[in-house]
């Protein structure tokens, strides 16, 4: 006999169908009196007659037609919701799909698979995985390291030994010893009783990612949980089946407690849950729609999944590899408003940047000159000034490889920390099977991956102030010696007068957002916790300071293209061309005012997408073969001027006198 879940109001109702040519309106109809029989005021309808409805798939959204026999259009086990009318506009009404259903409509289940053995996954991995690019699978090395944790775990239950955790309570109750009859119901109480955040739940890709990296620490084989449950979360993984967990509640310490916990929860069939199939609906519902059963957690499997960092460092790992191709796409923004604002290459030499070897201040000077550079790639809007009278460029322009440059090394830094966390068992006790013994530490304190975090945000920032202060020039006609605003008819239309204001408030909001929150600390758990990371926020509000700097960028991009129209017939380089053209797909020129906010979010697109990066990329890569000396890392305490390149830069073909 088939059956269908369906959500009506925030609530889940299974509704059985004996004869499949009823309707879809019967479906509907029927919800709704088994929807009113729970409820004292029968939900505020005099009869089942009386309310109108749609209903609609919760894969998608797709509406569907009343009239239809549920056999025709319905799978058995499908998830459906009835919208009452009237209900959208209310405060009261739950949709059944998170922000942004267009994307996860579009999801399609993998095929490839990522082994994974605790040691080797990578930022890009994770996010792949946060993507839905791939499956889980464990290796044979860390099934066997899992057995082996596991068999000590079952050693000390036996024993009756009292181990922090397995047989006593938590925090404050460490020395509380539990019977072992009550052992299983301890990590029951545990994960239930910790499901305590608030706000908003992670969007599906985030929840992907926050399962993906417990499921890779948990491969390790230093937490103690059973091959069968750890088998259990990664088929839920792979089903796509992800619990509601709360974006607050962590302070980092231990670990990212609240948001694993309703992880957890999810996993053992209670609390809210959301697959592509589904939509959010209670997790029961969900794992028996993709044919799994909820976990019962054994002795010590409830810790095992709810102890560590993995919540700062999920959302990290997205901050890191998010803020890398940002800062990669905001050099060639930054060289297009350059040849726009007519500047010079000449502070891009390599002479200059050999004599202060910072990595990332190298390669951005190298990136500048790959895109300008006049002998690769001619430029007539460089030639066009080449004997102008000024003597030097702003620092907004000239110093981009000395500001650049830090937040690129600032990035690898934080990576470099982000991998090795990502890697690390962050359990407590730990189960050292090769001592047949646990151990009680603190690799649960989040404070590396927060202050790496606050470090990031405080670096990827510099990218928006300065750029902030690239669009003020190209806007400011007797910086930019162009239209004012970038618009024909001043007065008539306003042109980027308030998409400037847009990034001036958003680097602003960024001002405050880099206060680093990992300088906080709470004591916790009656003292027990009594220094705490606060890394939850860190990782957040990096994110939220990375989105800024992205949109800010999206708008000097805009500008920039914009301030070519009015060199036109001149063109700039070619890689810069294919970087307009490439804007010019998306966003029209702007000839008269018009409705802004979708330019700026097409062209925040393209970045996040990294398009800009795909674009240019060759060009830099071609001149990078071409000029392999100069691209090879220089040792700061070893080189040679005359194995560096000469000057090959475009621009003001004069030297520069008073330097500043």
């Amino acid at each position: 006999m088939p059956r269908y879940t369906v959500h009506v109001r925030g609530e889940w109702l299974a509704v059985p169908c004996l004869n499949c040519t009823n309707t879809i309106g019967w479906l509907g109809k029927e919800a709704v009196r088994r929807y009113m029989k729970n409820k004292p005021d029968n939900g505020g309808f005099a009869s089942v007659e009386d309310v109108k409805f749609y209903i609609r798939r919760c894969k998608g959204l797709g509406l569907l037609d009343l009239d239809d026999t549920v056999e025709d259009a319905l799978e058995d086990n499908e998830f459906v919701e009835v919208v009452i009318e009237g209900d959208i506009m209310s405060p009261d009404f739950i949709p059944s799909q998170p922000e942004g259903v267009h994307l996860y409509s579009k999801y399609r289940e993998p095929e490839q698979y990522i082994s994974l053995d605790g040691n080797s996954l990578t930022t890009e991995d994770l996010v792949n995985l946060g993507k839905g690019l791939y499956k889980i699978k464990l290796t044979r090395e860390a099934k066997a390291k899992v057995k082996q944790s596991r068999e000590v775990i079952e050693r000390i239950i036996k024993e009756q030994t009292v181990v922090y955790g397995i047989t006593t309570g938590f925090g404050k109750f460490a020395r509380t010893v539990i019977p072992n009859s009550k052992l299983r119901e301890l990590q029951v109480n545990l994960v239930r009783s910790h499901s305590a955040g608030v706000g908003k739940p992670l969007s599906p890709e985030r929840s992907r990612m926050l399962l993906a990296l417990r499921i890779n620490v948990l491969a390790k084989g230093y937490s103690g949980i059973s091959l069968e449950t750890l088998q259990q979360v990664i088929e839920a993984f792979n089903a796509s089946c992800l619990p509601y967990i709360p974006e607050k509640g962590t302070v980092g310490a231990s670990g990212d407690l609240a948001p694993l916990s309703h992880l957890a929860l999810g996993l053992i069939g209670e609390g809210k849950m959301w697959s592509p199939k589904s939509g959010w609906a209670d997790a029961k519902y969900v794992l028996e729609a993709h044919g799994l059963r909820p976990i019962t957690l054994k002795p010590k499997e409830g810790l095992a999944l709810i102890n560590g960092t993995q919540m700062i460092t999920s959302l990290g790992c997205e901050a890191v590899e998010r803020a890398s191709a940002i800062a990669r796409q905001a050099d060639i923004i930054a060289a297009l408003t350059l040849e726009v604002l007519k500047g010079t290459t000449r502070a891009f030499d390599t002479d200059i940047h050999a004599v202060r070897p910072h990595r990332g201040q190298a390669e951005v000077a190298f990136r500048f000159r790959s895109l300008l550079d006049s002998d690769h790639h001619p430029s007539e809007i460089a030639e066009s000034h080449r004997f102008c009278d000024r003597v030097q460029d702003a620092y907004t322009m000239r110093c981009c490889p000395q500001v650049h440059g830090v937040v690129n090394d600032t990035i690898a830094f934080v990576k470099d920390i982000m991998m090795t966390e990502i890697n690390s068992a962050t359990d407590n006790p730990m189960v050292f099977a090769e001592r047949a013994e646990t151990i009680s530490g603190g690799n649960f304190h989040g404070e590396y991956p927060a202050k790496a975090l606050d470090y990031l945000a405080i670096g990827v920032h510099e990218l928006a102030a300065i750029s902030e202060r690239r669009i003020e020039r190209l806007c400011n006609p007797s910086l930019s010696e162009l239209p004012a605003f970038l618009v024909t008819e001043g007065g008539l239309n306003s042109g980027f007068m308030i998409a400037h204001c847009t990034a001036a408030a958003l680097v602003s909001e960024n001002k405050a957002l880099c206060h680093p929150s990992s300088v906080d600390s709470l004591s916790t758990s009656a003292a027990t916790e009594d220094h705490v990371s606060m890394g939850g926020w860190a990782a957040r509000k990096a994110l939220r300071v990375i989105e800024h700097v992205e949109q800010v960028l999206a708008i000097e991009l805009l500008a920039a293209c914009q301030g070519i129209e009015f060199l036109r017939p001149l063109r700039t380089t070619t890689p810069l061309e294919k970087v307009y053209d490439l804007v010019r797909s998306v966003v029209r020129p702007w000839m008269k005012d018009r409705f802004m906010a979708p330019d700026i979010e097409a062209a925040h697109r393209l970045l996040v997408e990294q398009k800009v990066w795909e674009v240019a990329k060759p060009y830099i890569e071609k001149y990078r073969r071409e000029h392999i000396p100069e691209s090879r890392p220089i040792s700061p305490t070893a080189f040679s001027l005359g194995s560096l390149e000469m000057n090959t830069g475009v621009g003001h073909d004069h030297e520069h006198q008073d330097e500043l």
